[in-house]
């Protein structure tokens, strides 16, 4: 069964709206490990937009499930990263204008600058994934330049339709071969919700699931952990 990491951003997003106290991250992160998440994930923004570095220092104190730290190739989040030593590190595209991450990690457009990131990462003992659309000559990069894992964007995969749907998640699947293929570990996550993710957590060699936006949304409602719970149990599919 594929393991569940909770992302915690929009948590932040919500206490930066009002830039004060609450709601604490940190506080939804141990709320969601007691729900049984089986890692924390957290992107520290270049513009600091939700996640603060305050609260990844936090988190590396206190977790006792991984934690996951996205980030771009930015010389100063790696930097941080190196020095915090999350679990992982998970390489993803960065734009100041976008509302959440719109599409996978260019390696082929820009192979130095992820090949730095990612020598850095791994010389400070940090496990390297790295976010790409489920594209093999994009996969296939990121396994020449000594990538660990590659969690695959299942963006469009979310918000396609039913007629559409079944398309994106053959590409989901074949770049999910061609990760396992390549000897990296399989991750996927983005849009991912409690309607669309029993599909994904199927697929083949699936060891990770990255789930945030809907998490958080229904939490809500039921709380982080009891959210987090119906999250596993969906993963875990249908029970004899």
């Amino acid at each position: 069964m594929a393991k569940l990491g909770v992302n915690i951003d929009h948590v932040a997003t919500v206490r930066q709206a009002r830039r004060t106290y609450e709601p604490d991250p940190v506080w939804a992160a141990v709320a969601a490990q007691l729900g049984g998440a089986d890692g924390i994930t957290v992107h520290l923004r270049e513009d600091r937009r939700h996640i603060q570095d305050r609260d990844v220092r936090l988190l590396r104190e206190i977790l006792t499930v991984k934690l996951n730290l996205e980030l771009a190739c930015s010389d100063e989040i790696v930097g941080i990263a190196c020095q915090m030593k999350p679990d992982q590190a998970t390489l993803v595209p960065e734009r100041r204008e976008e509302v959440t991450t719109e599409g996978g990690l260019d390696v082929l457009a820009h192979r130095d600058k992820v090949a730095s990131a990612i020598k850095k990462l791994q010389a400070a003992g940090i496990v390297v994934s790295l976010f790409l659309d489920p594209d093999e000559a994009q996969i296939a990069a990121g396994a020449a330049l000594g990538a660990d894992a590659v969690e695959l964007h299942t963006g469009k995969y979310a918000l396609g339709n039913e007629k559409s749907r079944p398309a994106m998640l053959k590409q989901l699947q074949r770049g999910g071969q061609a990760v396992v293929k390549a000897g990296l570990v399989l991750h996927a996550g983005h849009g991912l919700n409690y309607h669309n993710v029993q599909p994904v957590a199927a697929i083949a060699g699936m060891q990770e699931l990255n789930i945030g936006h809907s998490i958080v949304s229904r939490a809500v409602f039921v709380g982080m952990e009891g959210a987090v719970r119906e999250m596993k149990r969906l993963i875990a599919g249908p029970q004899p």
